[in-house]
């Protein structure tokens, strides 16, 4: 028999994303989610941000890249933050058209036909694909689900 570790306080930590521009992207993320930076190096060969809330490390991002984000690649699908209600989405996907991000979806939408969770979805200045979403609230808004075979989530 194999044994599984299960530690009872397991949470995510931090993201680390490689970015072709770190001034950019540091920009970026702390205009749309409010992110202080934490620390950081400025060596020319050994860029990268920390980027966090309240005391609290969130994401780390590496200046160590070039192009774009390879969606058909094996790696991260997306990432998501989650806000509490969906004026709070509302409110990010503003910021957003003010910085001419790229949307999936016109406005907020449901995961799933008839669900009440939702958000947007977009992508950062180096394609990388996000969500904003909020856990309830979007059945109220009307908005259906851009498509009913799959999670919204999960082909974008």
């Amino acid at each position: 028999m194999s044994t599984v570790l299960a530690p009872p306080t397991l949470r995510t930590g931090h993201v680390g994303l490689n970015v072709t521009d770190l001034d950019r992207s540091v920009a970026f993320y702390r205009r749309l989610l409010g992110l202080e930076v934490a620390g950081g190096g400025t060596d020319p060969d050994r860029r990268f941000a920390l980027l966090g809330k309240d005391g609290t490390l969130m994401l780390t991002l590496w200046q160590q890249s070039s192009g774009s984000f390879a969606t058909a690649a094996p790696g991260l699908h997306h990432l998501s933050f989650q806000v509490d209600t969906v004026d709070e989405v509302r409110a990010a996907e503003a910021v957003l058209r003010e910085l001419g991000a790229d949307f999936t979806h016109d406005g907020v939408v449901p995961h799933r036909e008839g669900g009440d969770s939702g958000g947007i979805f977009f992508t950062d200045p180096d394609g990388i694909r996000l969500e904003v979403f909020t856990a309830a609230g979007v059945a109220a808004t009307g908005a259906e689900a851009p498509d009913t075979t799959a999670p919204t989530c999960g082909f974008f």
